[in-house]
């Protein structure tokens, strides 16, 4: 008789095993076709993040730069005993362009900051600076005459010029946003200005109204501007203890203008403080900073790499990738076991059978063929099976997986942020203050969602490779419990029955 036929009709005679040998293939498929799922979605995940996250390189002088022309003014000033004194020296703006001209940056933002004094409008003052202490309790209040020129120093305004704010990291996370007028743009004409909404009630200021600063030029004269307002925006950002300082780090007193209108207050032309570049693919960065600084002169200026958010939202995808792969080589090699213990088992039940058959000739190849067909049609059923609870295992453990390593990094990264800025709190004497946003910062802190769910979806190729996995199980299976059969002879198998 042909040992498929045997085969065939050995599983319809014993439902009660083939059950049970369906239930434990199909639940050992089950996982092992989840874990495929898992990593095929999180692989996905992780492509599909490399397109839409982008990485920053950004632009700036060398500190080596700054430092060896402070030490020769001061080495050339033979009458101070000032220690060096830093300069910032701008970037001229054809540099940054050359960079911005590169394949694969998918946005830039050039910025040049100053600060200005207060002309006919009125900072939000961040701390008491009248001999009055009964003044308001509140950490914003209003600066009268006293205040300014307490703080004519420093400056009452940061005056930020840019060449869009879409750009800056604020307004492109949402954190930030435009609630009346417009943004800067390219096509922004000078001496515009976008405003925060504190200091336009604060003074009264509308959509196209005009208020006046002044900048102060190292002879001391002092030169005023009209600005003209042409957005308001609302920060949600938290405020450090470190911003309210003075007026000019008060976020509220933070100003937008056009690149040009910058550069006009502080006497330059074509010329940026630090430009910054968000690339389009972050897997290239390494070669588009190797490119970059042949385009640049490297004593003067730096670029420096930035794609410590786009590892830090991959790396719950990427531990969910590994720990799907670990998942399908632990289960497939533990079903492996477990169904090489149930055949042997089986055979041994069947002592008198094989022997019987060996007896009468039949090849001990045919006799393990029957063993393997046996499994196969069984695997095949619970193939079946996989594929249809595949699906729901897979979304189930995968978006639980990703939940708790998300979960993970954000406190690793909170914990991280916490213990630095205590440090530095530590060290200057202030309390910790609240984690934050950091109104001041650009595109170096660019918001980044992070991917929370994952699609899990069976295809062609993961119904492919569990099939392969299947067979590959119930061969070694098979092989490996029909070793000891090989060995013996009919004699001895039936006289030991």
């Amino acid at each position: 008789m042909n040992f498929i036929k045997r085969a065939w009709l050995l599983i319809k005679a014993k439902k009660g095993r083939t059950a049970l040998l369906t239930l434990v293939t199909s639940s050992i498929l089950i996982f092992v076709l989840a874990g495929l799922t898992i990593k095929s979605a999180a692989d996905k995940a992780v492509d599909n993040a490399k397109k839409e996250t982008g990485a920053t390189v950004n632009l700036q002088i060398s500190r080596d730069y700054m430092m060896e022309k402070a030490q020769q003014a001061s080495s050339s000033d033979t009458n101070s005993n000032q220690p060096p004194k830093f300069e910032m020296t701008p970037i001229s703006l054809s540099t940054a362009q050359t960079i911005a001209k590169m394949t694969g940056v998918k946005s830039y933002l050039y910025t040049s900051t100053t600060t200005a004094a207060a002309g006919n409008i009125t900072p939000i003052s961040t701390q008491s600076t009248s001999s009055d202490s009964s003044s308001s309790n509140s950490p914003f209040s209003m600066g009268g005459a006293s205040g300014q020129n307490a703080k004519m120093t420093s400056g009452d305004f940061t005056i930020t010029g840019v060449n869009t704010t879409d750009s800056v990291s604020e307004f492109s996370s949402g954190t930030t946003k435009i609630t009346k007028g417009k943004g800067i743009t390219q096509q922004t004409s000078n001496n515009e200005a976008v405003i925060e909404s504190d200091l336009a009630k604060t003074n009264k200021l509308s959509v196209g109204d005009h208020f006046t600063v002044k900048i102060s030029s190292d002879s001391g004269s002092e030169k005023t501007y009209t600005l003209k307002v042409i957005g308001i925006y609302k920060s949600n950002t938290s405020v450090t203890s470190s911003q309210l300082q003075n007026n000019a780090s008060n976020p509220s007193n933070k100003l937008y203008v056009s690149l040009q209108t910058a550069n006009t207050m502080k006497g330059q032309k074509n010329t940026v403080d630090a430009a910054s570049y968000t690339l389009s693919n972050p897997a290239s960065m390494k070669s588009f900073v190797k490119e970059a600084k042949s385009k640049i002169d490297t004593e003067k200026f730096t670029v420096e790499s930035n794609d410590q958010l786009y590892q830090q939202m991959l790396t719950p995808l990427n531990n969910v990738s590994s720990f799907s792969r670990n998942i399908v080589i632990l289960v497939a090699a533990a079903g492996a076991v477990i169904l090489t213990l149930i055949i042997i088992l089986n055979i041994r039940e069947r002592r008198y059978e094989i022997g019987v058959l060996m007896s009468l000739g039949e090849n001990r190849l045919k006799i393990i063929g029957q063993f393997f067909t046996e499994l196969f049609l069984v695997t095949l059923v619970s193939l079946a099976i996989a594929a249809i609870a595949g699906n729901f295992v897979g979304n189930a453990v995968g978006n639980q997986l990703l939940s708790q390593q998300t979960s993970s990094s954000q406190q690793n990264r909170q914990m991280g942020a916490g213990g630095s800025q205590a440090n530095n709190s530590k060290q200057s004497g202030q309390n910790p203050a609240p984690l934050a946003g950091g109104p001041g910062a650009l595109m170096n802190r660019t918001a980044v969602n992070q991917i929370n769910k994952l699609n899990v979806k069976q295809t062609p190729q993961s119904i492919a490779k569990l099939g392969l996995i299947a067979l590959l199980i119930t061969f070694i299976s098979t092989i490996l419990a029909s070793i000891g059969l090989i060995r013996m002879k009919p004699k001895d198998i039936l006289s030991s029955n």
